[in-house]
């Protein structure tokens, strides 16, 4: 039992540092890019894709050059941070459907990106210094192309029988009294 309790106490520990260190990194510019999409779903969706992206460029660059020291960590660490914005992203797609934001232009999108992802993932040779996180990132990036696959066919559904309102340009500026 007191075993147990100590477990616990120490995932209670290690959550917040784990929470504080995905913040880390990223850069200011990120987060403030994150924050200026919250309110529009779909832009938010790319700016994921966009910070993704990033990640896997720099892990294709690490391979793509001679062989550095540390290269493996870097790896690691790359796999964490595109692990931790893919979960993020996930989580943001899971608030998005019940509440039916319209992100029809950007879930293709994902989908391919989640294709160009795995691809990159799977491009380093095998290492134990980073297979665990490879194998997470992985599941991570699947899990995310299955819900944005089957959020394409919900949307396509939800908008057919609830289409969005135009706005009239004409009584823009007309307010009801």
């Amino acid at each position: 039992m007191r075993r147990a309790l100590s477990l616990l106490f120490l995932i209670a520990l290690t959550l917040p540092a784990y929470a504080q260190r995905s913040e880390a990194s990223l850069s200011e510019a990120e987060i403030e890019q994150i924050r200026e999409s919250a309110y529009i779903a779909n832009d938010r969706v790319m700016v994921f894709i966009k910070l993704i992206d990033i990640r896997v460029k720099a892990l294709q660059d690490l391979y793509a050059k001679p062989r550095r020291p540390g290269r493996e960590e870097d790896t690691h660490d790359l796999l964490e941070q595109l692990t931790a914005l893919a979960d993020e992203l996930n989580d943001n797609l899971d608030d998005y459907g019940p509440r039916h934001r319209d992100i029809r232009k950007a879930l293709p999108k994902l989908v391919d990106a989640t294709e160009r992802w795995a691809t990159a993932i799977k491009t380093p040779p095998d290492n134990d210094a980073y297979s665990v996180q490879r194998k997470l990132a992985l599941e991570t990036i699947h899990d995310l192309r299955d819900e944005a696959t089957q959020m394409i066919d919900e949307q396509k559904t939800w908008f057919a029988s609830h289409p969005p309102q135009k706005e009239d340009p004409a009584n823009a500026d007309v307010h009801p009294r």
